[in-house]
Protein backbone atom coordinates (compact mmCIF):
# COMPACT_ATOMS: atom_id res chain seq x y z
CA UNK A 1 0.00 0.00 0.00
CA UNK A 2 1.32 3.43 -0.94
CA UNK A 3 -1.30 5.36 1.05
CA UNK A 4 -2.04 4.68 4.72
CA UNK A 5 -5.35 5.89 6.11
CA UNK A 6 -5.90 6.64 9.79
CA UNK A 7 -8.56 8.55 11.70
CA UNK A 8 -7.90 10.47 14.90
CA UNK A 9 -10.83 12.38 16.32
CA UNK A 10 -12.71 14.05 13.47
CA UNK A 11 -9.80 14.06 11.02
CA UNK A 12 -9.00 11.32 8.51
CA UNK A 13 -5.33 11.34 7.45
CA UNK A 14 -4.20 10.08 4.05
CA UNK A 15 -0.47 9.49 4.32
CA UNK A 16 1.70 8.88 1.25
CA UNK A 17 4.19 6.13 2.08
CA UNK A 18 6.82 6.01 -0.65
CA UNK A 19 9.90 7.41 1.14
CA UNK A 20 12.26 5.54 -1.19
CA UNK A 21 10.79 7.58 -4.07
CA UNK A 22 10.52 10.92 -2.23
CA UNK A 23 6.77 10.22 -1.88
CA UNK A 24 6.40 10.88 -5.60
CA UNK A 25 3.15 10.22 -7.42
CA UNK A 26 3.13 7.07 -9.51
CA UNK A 27 -0.07 5.65 -11.02
CA UNK A 28 -1.07 3.40 -8.09
CA UNK A 29 -0.48 6.18 -5.55
CA UNK A 30 -2.65 8.64 -7.48
CA UNK A 31 -5.35 5.98 -7.78
CA UNK A 32 -5.18 5.20 -4.06
CA UNK A 33 -5.30 8.89 -3.11
CA UNK A 34 -8.21 9.54 -5.45
CA UNK A 35 -10.21 6.70 -3.94
CA UNK A 36 -9.35 7.80 -0.39
CA UNK A 37 -10.43 11.37 -1.16
CA UNK A 38 -13.69 10.14 -2.67
CA UNK A 39 -14.34 7.96 0.37
CA UNK A 40 -13.69 10.82 2.80
CA UNK A 41 -15.95 13.16 0.85
CA UNK A 42 -18.66 10.49 0.68
CA UNK A 43 -18.50 10.09 4.43
CA UNK A 44 -18.49 13.88 4.95
CA UNK A 45 -15.23 13.58 6.91
CA UNK A 46 -12.49 16.23 6.78
CA UNK A 47 -9.17 14.83 5.66
CA UNK A 48 -5.47 15.65 5.70
CA UNK A 49 -2.77 14.83 3.18
CA UNK A 50 0.51 13.98 4.85
CA UNK A 51 3.75 12.02 4.61
CA UNK A 52 6.82 11.29 6.69
CA UNK A 53 10.42 12.16 5.99
CA UNK A 54 12.14 15.17 4.48
CA UNK A 55 9.89 15.33 1.40
CA UNK A 56 6.15 15.92 1.57
CA UNK A 57 5.75 14.91 -2.07
CA UNK A 58 8.33 14.93 -4.84
CA UNK A 59 5.70 15.35 -7.55
CA UNK A 60 5.35 13.25 -10.70
CA UNK A 61 7.24 9.94 -10.51
CA UNK A 62 9.39 9.82 -13.62
CA UNK A 63 10.50 6.22 -13.05
CA UNK A 64 10.10 4.21 -16.23
CA UNK A 65 8.64 7.02 -18.35
CA UNK A 66 10.84 5.97 -21.28
CA UNK A 67 8.84 2.75 -21.59
CA UNK A 68 5.44 4.44 -21.39
CA UNK A 69 3.54 5.58 -24.45
CA UNK A 70 2.52 9.18 -25.05
CA UNK A 71 -1.06 8.18 -24.25
CA UNK A 72 -0.01 6.53 -20.99
CA UNK A 73 1.85 9.67 -19.91
CA UNK A 74 -1.08 11.88 -20.86
CA UNK A 75 -3.44 9.73 -18.78
CA UNK A 76 -1.13 9.88 -15.78
CA UNK A 77 -1.10 13.68 -15.81
CA UNK A 78 -4.85 13.83 -16.40
CA UNK A 79 -5.37 11.53 -13.40
CA UNK A 80 -3.24 13.86 -11.27
CA UNK A 81 -5.26 16.89 -12.37
CA UNK A 82 -8.47 15.01 -11.56
CA UNK A 83 -7.07 14.29 -8.08
CA UNK A 84 -6.14 17.95 -7.59
CA UNK A 85 -9.63 19.01 -8.62
CA UNK A 86 -11.23 16.50 -6.25
CA UNK A 87 -9.18 17.90 -3.36
CA UNK A 88 -9.69 21.56 -4.30
CA UNK A 89 -13.45 21.14 -4.62
CA UNK A 90 -14.00 18.73 -1.74
CA UNK A 91 -17.15 19.57 0.27
CA UNK A 92 -15.23 18.98 3.51
CA UNK A 93 -12.33 20.74 5.21
CA UNK A 94 -9.04 19.66 3.69
CA UNK A 95 -5.57 19.93 5.23
CA UNK A 96 -2.09 19.60 3.78
CA UNK A 97 0.62 18.83 6.35
CA UNK A 98 4.03 19.50 4.79
CA UNK A 99 7.02 18.76 6.97
CA UNK A 100 9.43 19.01 4.07
CA UNK A 101 9.81 19.76 0.39
CA UNK A 102 6.84 19.80 -1.98
CA UNK A 103 7.80 19.93 -5.64
CA UNK A 104 5.85 19.86 -8.88
CA UNK A 105 2.58 17.99 -8.58
CA UNK A 106 3.37 17.61 -4.88
CA UNK A 107 3.34 21.39 -4.48
CA UNK A 108 0.11 21.50 -6.48
CA UNK A 109 -1.39 18.89 -4.13
CA UNK A 110 -0.42 21.04 -1.16
CA UNK A 111 -1.91 24.15 -2.81
CA UNK A 112 -5.21 22.37 -3.50
CA UNK A 113 -6.07 22.10 0.20
CA UNK A 114 -8.09 24.62 2.18
CA UNK A 115 -5.70 24.63 5.14
CA UNK A 116 -2.05 24.47 4.15
CA UNK A 117 0.06 23.76 7.20
CA UNK A 118 3.84 23.61 6.91
CA UNK A 119 6.88 23.33 9.12
CA UNK A 120 9.83 25.74 8.84
CA UNK A 121 11.75 23.10 6.84
CA UNK A 122 9.17 23.03 4.05
CA UNK A 123 9.90 24.48 0.63
CA UNK A 124 7.96 24.60 -2.62
CA UNK A 125 8.71 24.63 -6.34
CA UNK A 126 6.48 24.35 -9.43
CA UNK A 127 8.71 23.28 -12.36
CA UNK A 128 6.10 21.71 -14.65
CA UNK A 129 6.42 24.34 -17.36
CA UNK A 130 10.11 23.46 -17.62
CA UNK A 131 8.91 20.44 -19.59
CA UNK A 132 5.83 22.18 -20.95
CA UNK A 133 3.13 20.78 -18.66
CA UNK A 134 0.40 23.17 -17.47
CA UNK A 135 -0.68 21.85 -14.10
CA UNK A 136 -2.26 23.80 -11.24
CA UNK A 137 -1.42 27.26 -12.57
CA UNK A 138 -4.71 28.99 -11.82
CA UNK A 139 -4.90 27.54 -8.32
CA UNK A 140 -1.45 28.92 -7.54
CA UNK A 141 -2.35 32.35 -8.94
CA UNK A 142 -5.60 32.41 -6.95
CA UNK A 143 -3.61 31.81 -3.75
CA UNK A 144 -0.60 34.09 -4.17
CA UNK A 145 -1.73 36.60 -6.79
CA UNK A 146 -0.81 37.06 -10.42
CA UNK A 147 2.55 38.77 -10.01
CA UNK A 148 3.86 36.33 -7.40
CA UNK A 149 2.67 33.32 -9.41
CA UNK A 150 4.38 34.63 -12.53
CA UNK A 151 7.64 35.14 -10.65
CA UNK A 152 7.51 31.67 -9.11
CA UNK A 153 6.77 29.97 -12.43
CA UNK A 154 8.88 32.05 -14.82
CA UNK A 155 11.94 31.96 -12.55
CA UNK A 156 11.38 28.39 -11.31
CA UNK A 157 11.84 29.72 -7.80
CA UNK A 158 12.10 27.59 -4.70
CA UNK A 159 9.81 29.24 -2.15
CA UNK A 160 10.79 28.91 1.50
CA UNK A 161 8.22 28.26 4.21
CA UNK A 162 8.51 31.83 5.53
CA UNK A 163 7.98 33.34 2.09
CA UNK A 164 5.13 30.91 1.38
CA UNK A 165 3.38 32.09 4.54
CA UNK A 166 3.72 35.74 3.50
CA UNK A 167 2.40 34.94 0.01
CA UNK A 168 -0.58 32.94 1.26
CA UNK A 169 0.59 29.63 -0.14
CA UNK A 170 0.95 28.45 3.48
CA UNK A 171 -1.87 29.27 5.90
CA UNK A 172 -0.18 28.08 9.12
CA UNK A 173 3.53 27.75 9.85
CA UNK A 174 4.20 25.53 12.87
CA UNK A 175 6.61 22.85 13.99
CA UNK A 176 5.90 19.39 12.62
CA UNK A 177 5.11 18.20 16.16
CA UNK A 178 2.23 20.73 16.25
CA UNK A 179 0.55 19.61 13.02
CA UNK A 180 -2.14 17.49 14.67
CA UNK A 181 -2.94 20.04 17.35
CA UNK A 182 -3.19 22.84 14.79
CA UNK A 183 -5.57 20.84 12.60
CA UNK A 184 -7.65 19.82 15.61
CA UNK A 185 -7.96 23.44 16.75
CA UNK A 186 -9.09 24.53 13.30
CA UNK A 187 -11.71 21.79 13.19
CA UNK A 188 -12.90 22.75 16.66
CA UNK A 189 -13.49 26.26 15.35
CA UNK A 190 -15.90 24.74 12.81
CA UNK A 191 -18.15 23.46 15.59
CA UNK A 192 -21.75 24.49 14.97
CA UNK A 193 -21.49 24.33 11.19
CA UNK A 194 -23.52 21.60 9.50
CA UNK A 195 -21.79 19.54 6.81
CA UNK A 196 -24.02 21.26 4.25
CA UNK A 197 -22.99 24.74 5.43
CA UNK A 198 -19.33 23.76 5.42
CA UNK A 199 -19.66 22.49 1.88
CA UNK A 200 -21.39 25.65 0.71
CA UNK A 201 -18.78 27.94 2.26
CA UNK A 202 -15.99 25.98 0.59
CA UNK A 203 -17.80 25.95 -2.76
CA UNK A 204 -18.66 29.65 -2.72
CA UNK A 205 -15.07 30.63 -1.91
CA UNK A 206 -13.31 28.34 -4.41
CA UNK A 207 -13.10 29.61 -8.00
CA UNK A 208 -14.29 26.85 -10.31
CA UNK A 209 -11.81 26.66 -13.18
CA UNK A 210 -11.91 22.88 -13.52
CA UNK A 211 -12.88 22.70 -17.18
CA UNK A 212 -10.30 25.29 -18.25
CA UNK A 213 -7.58 23.69 -16.13
CA UNK A 214 -8.15 20.23 -17.60
CA UNK A 215 -8.37 21.59 -21.15
CA UNK A 216 -5.14 23.57 -20.77
CA UNK A 217 -3.36 20.55 -19.31
CA UNK A 218 -4.39 18.32 -22.21
CA UNK A 219 -3.36 20.98 -24.73
CA UNK A 220 0.07 21.19 -23.11
CA UNK A 221 0.44 17.41 -23.30
CA UNK A 222 -0.98 16.90 -26.79
CA UNK A 223 1.99 17.95 -28.97
CA UNK A 224 4.49 15.24 -29.82
CA UNK A 225 7.85 15.25 -28.08
CA UNK A 226 6.64 14.90 -24.49
CA UNK A 227 9.22 12.19 -23.80
CA UNK A 228 11.98 14.41 -25.18
CA UNK A 229 10.83 17.39 -23.11
CA UNK A 230 10.85 15.29 -19.96
CA UNK A 231 14.27 13.83 -20.82
CA UNK A 232 15.78 17.30 -21.30
CA UNK A 233 14.31 18.48 -18.01
CA UNK A 234 15.62 15.45 -16.12
CA UNK A 235 19.05 15.75 -17.70
CA UNK A 236 19.30 19.30 -16.43
CA UNK A 237 18.44 18.27 -12.86
CA UNK A 238 20.80 15.36 -12.26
Amino acid sequence: MTVAITTVGALRTLKIERPEKANALDGPTVEALSQAVADACGAAEPFALASDGKVFCGGFDFSGVEAQSHGDLLKRFVDIEALLQAVAHAPVATFALAGGAAFGAGADLFAACAYRIASPEAKFRFPGFRFGVALGTRRLANLVGTDAARAILLENRTVTADEALKLGLVTHLVERSDFDATAAALLEAHRGLSPQSTGRILAFTTPDTRDADMADLVRSLAPSGLHERIARYRAGHR
